[in-house]
């Protein structure tokens, strides 16, 4: 006769909500641990799959990530004649958000070099590539835009042309890609009468030096608009994305373009730590915080509700004991409720959660080690929280069965 089911048969019902309670708990510990990986996927997802061996950002800035990087268009060709570059690309990313038809559109911008990149690494689950320079964009789905829809963006209405999947940015945030000149005309977008006082401020300061006076044209030259001012360059990039040959020696081509001035070069490698020390790091200490209390408040729950069922039979271990059952019996009941005590909350906690974790708004990725870890967990707690109910048991005389 296994006397640890048998009770648990006779109190099913505190049993059950014992064990969706712990369930709920766990459920939320098995949820922490799947945000902190999709953290990490998030936040690594574009330099992981974007095929850069080398990325080239602005003097002593850490990327286009972590802060704003400004990089002059001239890198690319700088960069090309490198021995042992097999290509460099333009690359832009910021962050918009704006409002269509009354909805809010936040995405991360990123512009690709097209045509050299037109977007096919991409995982596309309805649509195509970029087939043209301008006016088109591929969105991921958590945008909120279908497609063949158009957003005006700027000035410029641009057209859903792909969908793609799980492309995040590390805020959680749907990406959308455009060329690179749209994703430029998109970041520094400027309302009309910000283009008019600007225009006029350049006059103003031409006309108050000399040579506004001994060259009047310049004042019209001024009067225009940016592009035709040869002292103000074009839009700049955010890094410069470079693939190596096969056969090149990367330590080479980091040394030679990093004798640069106006340059720093991180390896895939060394962005990918950049990222996972700089916004990761704060959100993976936070989330470990709360992981350890949920996890500490499950073990102090089971070890109250074992050492409850262990006062509500007393009478019965007294009993036991005084017809003679070895203390081990008795131990080995309060064991046994512990381990489906926690196997049940766990199992409750991995069903509810592969229907409710799809349904966040942060990616939670789960994998085999952090399941198989938090059951080590859960099976540690269930011995640990059994200590209490097992020396309250052990406390038991055989005359205790005497009052009744």
């Amino acid at each position: 006769m296994n006397l640890a089911m048998r009770d648990i048969r006779h109190n099913m019902g505190r049993f059950a909500l014992t064990a969706l309670g712990i369930g709920m708990l766990l459920m939320v510990v098995m949820g922490m641990a799947g945000i902190y990986r999709g953290l990490i996927e998030d936040a690594t997802l574009l330099i992981d799959r974007i095929g850069a061996d080398l990325w080239v950002v602005q003097k002593e800035t850490r990327g286009p990530f972590a802060e704003i990087s400004r990089v002059q268009r001239n890198v690319v060709d700088r960069t090309t004649v490198v021995a042992g570059v097999k290509q460099a690309r333009e690359f832009v990313y910021h962050t918009i958000q704006r409002e269509e038809a009354g909805t809010p559109i936040r995405m991360g911008v990123v512009g690709l070099s097209w045509p050299t990149d037109k977007g096919e690494w991409l995982p596309l689950v309805a649509g195509r590539p970029l087939a043209q320079g301008h006016y088109e964009m591929i969105v991921d789905e958590k945008v909120g835009l279908g497609l063949g829809e158009s957003v005006m963006l700027g000035h410029d209405r641009y057209t859903v042309i792909g969908i793609t999947r799980g492309m995040l940015s590390s805020g959680g945030d749907g990406l959308g890609f455009f060329a690179v000149r749209d994703a430029q005309a998109i970041q520094s977008d400027t309302s009309g009468e910000a283009i008019r006082l600007e225009r006029a401020s350049r006059r103003a300061r031409v006309s108050n030096e000399d040579i506004g006076y001994s060259q009047p044209l310049l004042l019209d030259r001024a009067s225009g608009p940016s592009s035709t001012v040869p002292a103000l360059g074009p839009p700049m990039l955010s890094a410069v994305l470079v693939s190596l040959s096969p056969a090149a020696d990367q330590h080479k081509a980091v040394s030679t373009i990093s004798g640069w001035g106006d340059v720093s070069v991180f390896t895939k490698e060394a962005q990918r730590e950049l990222m996972l020390s700089g916004s990761v790091e704060m959100a993976k200490k936070q989330i470990g915080l709360f992981t350890a209390l949920l996890t500490v408040i499950s073990a102090i729950i089971m070890a109250l509700i074992l050492y409850t069922l262990t006062l509500e039979k007393v009478h019965d271990i007294a009993l036991l004991k005084l017809i003679g059952a070895p203390n081990r019996t008795i131990l080995w009941m309060i064991l046994q409720q512990a381990f489906v005590l926690g196997a049940a909350g766990y199992g409750i906690a991995y069903l509810v959660g592969q229907r409710l974790f799809p349904e966040f708004p942060r990616r939670v990725v789960l994998i085999s080690g952090d399941l198989f870890l938090l059951a080590v967990i859960v099976l540690i707690i269930s011995i640990l929280s059994s200590l209490l109910g097992i020396w309250k048991a052990m406390r038991i005389s055989p005359n205790e069965v005497l009052a009744g």
